[in-house]
């Protein structure tokens, strides 16, 4: 299923705010961890799922996942 570019981007900006809030991060260094760990790649690639949870849920899907590739976020 296509989905509008705007709308993915804006989710996915608001993700990235909200990881960023949830870790104490800035937006910019939110979007440098979620890129080093492919978390970004997994969003874009799994949007059809991930916009349907809620952000606390996602966003520890998330961690947890950039846990595995080697993040260090708690």
């Amino acid at each position: 299923m296509g989905y509008d570019v705007s709308d993915k981007l804006e989710w996915t900006t608001i993700f990235i705010l909200e990881f960023g809030r949830k870790h104490g991060l800035s937006m910019k260094q939110a979007f440098g961890y979620l890129s080093r760990f492919k978390a970004i790649d997994f969003i874009d690639r799994h949007y059809g799922y991930v916009h349907t949870q809620s952000f606390a849920s996602i966003i520890e899907d998330m961690t947890d996942f950039c846990r595995r590739k080697g993040g260090q976020l708690v």
